[in-house]
């Protein structure tokens, strides 16, 4: 719990717990047992995209390149073709997509 001698203390924990996790290049075994081919699909053109997550989004990038900021860290994370990605419920972030993109996704409200 944050007081008044350390203001900082729940502002710096949080956005650790809020991170975005990417994992490169994952083996066929690995997306066969997410089961990534029967998740829907969903693409988008380049451009600047603001997000806020109200459940765990992971997805699959089939094509396309990302930068996402990440609201209140000044971190930013790339990502593209070929990464499995997940996103924590509650963040929010700023998609920079820099080539148009294709992926699968599924969302977790848990």
């Amino acid at each position: 719990m944050g007081t008044a001698s350390n203001p900082d203390t729940m502002e710096a924990s949080a956005p650790a717990s809020l991170a975005i996790t990417v994992e490169k290049n994952p083996p066929e075994a690995r997306l066969l047992q997410l089961g990534i081919k029967s998740w829907p699909k969903w693409g988008c053109p380049p451009g600047k995209f603001p997000l806020k997550f109200d459940a765990r989004l992971t997805c699959y990038l089939l094509k396309g390149r990302v930068k996402a900021s990440v609201k209140g860290s000044g971190k930013c994370v790339e990502f593209g073709a070929g990464d499995l990605v997940v996103f924590p419920k509650g963040l929010s972030c700023t998609w920079d997509v820099v080539v148009g993109i294709d992926k699968h996704y599924n969302f977790d409200a848990s």
